[in-house]
């Protein structure tokens, strides 16, 4: 199973979903399709789509996830690099309407320059990144979050 992941943005990113529609049509995709769409609409059968899933739930897909494809903001980049899945990220683009600047071009580069993730900037391709997705071995994200929180609680004990 496949989740995409479309964030919570209150502009669409049809253009994501229209692609994956056409390739899961055309059986270039096999995958079962699970979208969090947000606010983003589509008349399809190709897929399954949710407006928004309850946390739980979202947790549980990640989870089953084979694989992770969602916008490159990066909470959903996160949610999925936690529990260690392979994660294809594809930016929202201001030219589109799907974002006010084109800051997740950034996020996704860096995230991808780091080994964590593959870029998708031709939506059209995403069947070929499936394809060669065994290939692909992410490095394993290691949150420093712990870390930062236990500095802070030293320093306060301290005092």
């Amino acid at each position: 199973m496949i989740l995409v992941i479309l964030g919570t943005q209150d502009k669409p990113f049809t253009r994501l979903l229209q692609a994956l529609d056409e390739q899961k049509k055309s059986h270039l995709i096999n995958d079962e399709l699970i979208v969090q769409a947000g606010c983003t609409k589509l008349d399809t059968d190709s897929m399954k789509l949710f407006d928004l899933l309850p946390i739980d739930e979202f947790d549980r897909l990640i989870n089953e996830a084979d694989v992770v494809i969602t916008h490159a903001g990066v909470g959903s980049i996160l949610s999925a690099l936690k529990k260690g899945k392979k994660v294809i990220a594809c930016a929202r683009l201001s030219k589109y309407g799907e974002h006010t600047n084109d800051h997740q071009l950034q996020i996704q580069e860096e995230f991808a320059r780091q080994g964590y993730l593959i870029s998708c900037n031709d939506f059209s391709k995403i069947h070929e990144i499936l394809d060669k997705l065994d290939e692909f071995t992410p490095n394993p994200y290691i949150s420093t979050t712990e870390n930062v929180v236990n500095a802070i609680r030293d320093f306060i004990q301290k005092d």
